[in-house]
Order: structure tokens, then C-alpha cells, then sequence
């Protein structure tokens, strides 16, 4: 069974940067989209970015492009999300999940799901 790992969340600044870590536990080829989400209290899940693990192609929602870069190292089965500029409404609870579709952005499309690491921006 696939099994999705978060880490790397905190407590930051804003202006600060930060970097999350996907590692996709379960075997070696994994899903072949990875992608991060984000709930911040009392909203619903949103998504952030995703990968493709065959070429590298990633996409973005409108709210973290310029600021939040993904990459992926293959040979460690891991996935980041490089965070700059935060800001405290990018505090949220990220979540990385697996699909098997390629530019999905809608949380139904995505099959498995990580614990959730917690990332608080302070004013």
C-alpha cells in the first residue's frame, strides 16, 4: 500500500520561508501525480500545487504562484514544497495526497492521503 508522509511544517514569521516534504512510503514508483492541499480551520480543503513524477510538469493555484515551488527527487521518493513569502493566511493544516491524473485540482480526483502537517504564519 502507497503511503504518503508529510513533514516539515512549523511555526514561521511572515516574510519567512519554509519547506514541506511528501514521502511517498509505500513502493518505488508510487503515485504518478503527487500533490498538496491545504485546510486552514473552519474552510475546506484547497489545493496548493502537484507534480508529475515522470517529467517533472507541475501546476499551481493562483494564490501561491510566484511564492511556492515544487520538486521532486526521484531517487528518494520524496516531493517538496518550497514555500517563500508566507503570509498568515497561508496557515493551514497541508496535506500531500496521490492521483493518477494529471492536472487535477479537485480533491475528489485524489485517491490517497497523507496525515497532514501544520504550518502557522505569524503576523
Amino acid at each position: 500500500q502507497v503511503q504518503l508522509v508529510e513533514s516539515g511544517g512549523g511555526l514561521v514569521q511572515a516574510g519567512d520561508s519554509l519547506r514541506l516534504s511528501c514521502a511517498d512510503s509505500g513502493r518505488t514508483q508510487g503515485w504518478p501525480v503527487l500533490g498538496w492541499f491545504r485546510q486552514a480551520p473552519g474552510k475546506e480543503r484547497d489545493f496548493v500545487a502537484a507534480i508529475t513524477w515522470l517529467t517533472g510538469t507541475s501546476w499551481y493555484a493562483d494564490s501561491v504562484k510566484g511564492r511556492f515551488t515544487l520538486s521532486r527527487d526521484n531517487a528518494k521518493n520524496t516531493v517538496q514544497l518550497h514555500m517563500n513569502s508566507l503570509n498568515p493566511e497561508d496557515t493551514a493544516v497541508y496535506y500531500c495526497a496521490g492521483t493518477y491524473t494529471v492536472g487535477a485540482t479537485d480533491a475528489n480526483n485524489y485517491v490517497s492521503w497523507g496525515q497532514g502537517t501544520q504550518v502557522t504564519v505569524s503576523s
